[in-house]
Protein backbone atom coordinates (compact mmCIF):
# COMPACT_ATOMS: atom_id res chain seq x y z
CA UNK A 1 0.00 0.00 0.00
CA UNK A 2 1.78 3.50 -0.66
CA UNK A 3 0.84 6.00 1.25
CA UNK A 4 0.26 9.90 -0.02
CA UNK A 5 2.39 12.33 1.84
CA UNK A 6 0.63 14.71 4.00
CA UNK A 7 3.15 17.48 3.52
CA UNK A 8 4.78 18.41 0.43
CA UNK A 9 8.33 20.23 1.04
CA UNK A 10 6.94 24.05 0.31
CA UNK A 11 4.05 23.16 2.69
CA UNK A 12 6.89 21.86 6.01
CA UNK A 13 9.45 24.41 4.60
CA UNK A 14 6.37 27.02 5.40
CA UNK A 15 5.53 25.24 8.39
CA UNK A 16 9.12 25.57 10.18
CA UNK A 17 10.05 29.18 9.20
CA UNK A 18 12.66 29.05 6.19
CA UNK A 19 15.44 27.32 5.16
CA UNK A 20 18.13 27.71 7.59
CA UNK A 21 15.55 25.70 10.02
CA UNK A 22 14.30 23.37 7.17
CA UNK A 23 18.04 22.37 6.35
CA UNK A 24 18.60 21.30 9.63
CA UNK A 25 14.95 19.48 10.56
CA UNK A 26 16.05 17.58 7.15
CA UNK A 27 18.86 16.09 8.92
CA UNK A 28 18.49 12.28 9.79
CA UNK A 29 19.55 12.24 13.42
CA UNK A 30 21.97 9.43 13.24
CA UNK A 31 23.91 9.32 9.76
CA UNK A 32 27.70 9.40 10.15
CA UNK A 33 28.66 11.89 6.80
CA UNK A 34 31.16 14.10 5.74
CA UNK A 35 30.29 17.30 6.38
CA UNK A 36 33.62 19.33 6.12
CA UNK A 37 34.09 17.72 2.62
CA UNK A 38 33.65 19.74 0.08
CA UNK A 39 31.76 17.59 -2.24
CA UNK A 40 29.23 16.74 0.85
CA UNK A 41 26.84 19.43 -0.55
CA UNK A 42 26.43 18.04 -3.96
CA UNK A 43 26.52 14.73 -2.45
CA UNK A 44 23.83 14.66 -0.82
CA UNK A 45 21.76 16.80 -2.82
CA UNK A 46 22.07 13.97 -5.25
CA UNK A 47 22.03 11.36 -2.58
CA UNK A 48 17.88 13.26 -1.86
CA UNK A 49 17.00 12.43 -5.15
CA UNK A 50 16.66 9.01 -4.76
CA UNK A 51 13.37 7.45 -3.39
CA UNK A 52 12.25 4.29 -2.02
CA UNK A 53 9.66 3.67 -4.73
CA UNK A 54 6.59 3.27 -1.91
CA UNK A 55 7.16 5.89 0.28
CA UNK A 56 7.20 9.76 -0.78
CA UNK A 57 10.13 10.63 1.19
CA UNK A 58 14.09 10.36 -0.36
CA UNK A 59 16.64 7.85 1.44
CA UNK A 60 18.60 10.39 2.93
CA UNK A 61 15.72 12.03 5.26
CA UNK A 62 14.09 8.39 5.50
CA UNK A 63 17.46 7.96 7.43
CA UNK A 64 18.03 4.50 5.21
CA UNK A 65 21.84 5.75 5.00
CA UNK A 66 23.69 4.34 7.95
CA UNK A 67 26.94 6.18 6.75
CA UNK A 68 28.58 8.24 4.12
CA UNK A 69 32.99 8.43 4.19
CA UNK A 70 34.84 9.79 1.06
CA UNK A 71 38.71 8.31 1.40
CA UNK A 72 41.50 10.58 0.29
CA UNK A 73 41.27 9.64 -3.77
CA UNK A 74 37.37 10.92 -3.49
CA UNK A 75 35.90 6.95 -3.39
CA UNK A 76 32.63 6.77 -1.49
CA UNK A 77 31.50 3.81 0.41
CA UNK A 78 27.98 4.15 1.74
CA UNK A 79 26.53 2.25 4.25
CA UNK A 80 22.93 1.66 4.59
CA UNK A 81 19.82 0.05 5.13
CA UNK A 82 16.09 -1.19 3.88
CA UNK A 83 12.89 0.13 6.02
CA UNK A 84 12.73 -4.16 5.99
CA UNK A 85 14.59 -7.18 4.22
CA UNK A 86 11.68 -8.44 1.82
CA UNK A 87 11.92 -5.09 0.22
CA UNK A 88 11.18 -5.37 -2.72
CA UNK A 89 14.22 -3.00 -4.46
CA UNK A 90 16.70 -4.49 -2.03
CA UNK A 91 18.61 -5.59 -5.59
CA UNK A 92 17.87 -2.08 -7.12
CA UNK A 93 18.40 -0.08 -4.16
CA UNK A 94 23.07 0.27 -4.43
CA UNK A 95 23.08 0.68 -7.80
CA UNK A 96 19.75 3.54 -7.26
CA UNK A 97 22.40 5.67 -4.73
CA UNK A 98 25.86 5.07 -6.99
CA UNK A 99 23.23 5.88 -10.38
CA UNK A 100 22.73 9.01 -8.26
CA UNK A 101 26.90 10.16 -7.71
CA UNK A 102 28.57 8.83 -10.25
CA UNK A 103 27.54 12.29 -12.40
CA UNK A 104 29.37 13.82 -9.90
CA UNK A 105 32.90 14.26 -11.64
CA UNK A 106 35.19 14.90 -9.05
CA UNK A 107 34.53 11.55 -7.20
CA UNK A 108 36.07 8.38 -7.69
CA UNK A 109 34.53 4.65 -7.46
CA UNK A 110 31.42 4.58 -5.73
CA UNK A 111 30.67 0.99 -3.62
CA UNK A 112 27.31 0.44 -1.77
CA UNK A 113 26.81 -2.03 1.35
CA UNK A 114 23.58 -2.98 2.79
CA UNK A 115 23.46 -4.10 5.95
CA UNK A 116 20.81 -5.21 8.54
CA UNK A 117 21.95 -4.48 12.23
CA UNK A 118 20.99 -2.24 13.68
CA UNK A 119 17.80 -2.31 11.80
CA UNK A 120 16.19 0.24 10.37
CA UNK A 121 13.32 2.20 12.69
CA UNK A 122 11.11 4.94 12.32
CA UNK A 123 13.65 7.18 14.82
CA UNK A 124 16.14 7.15 12.05
CA UNK A 125 13.75 9.56 10.14
CA UNK A 126 14.72 13.15 9.78
CA UNK A 127 11.64 15.83 11.21
CA UNK A 128 10.81 16.91 7.26
CA UNK A 129 10.45 13.33 6.58
CA UNK A 130 8.27 12.48 9.96
CA UNK A 131 6.35 15.33 8.86
CA UNK A 132 5.87 14.14 5.14
CA UNK A 133 4.42 10.86 6.64
CA UNK A 134 1.87 12.33 9.19
CA UNK A 135 4.28 10.17 12.02
CA UNK A 136 4.75 11.63 14.95
CA UNK A 137 6.41 10.10 18.11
Amino acid sequence: MTREAMADKEMVKNAVGGDEAYDELCEPPFCETPDDHPLWPKMRAAICEVFDPEIPVNIYELGLLYSIKVDEENDVKVTMSLTSPGCPVAGEMPGMVQAALYPIEELGEVMVDIIWDPPWDPSRMSETAKLQLNMFF
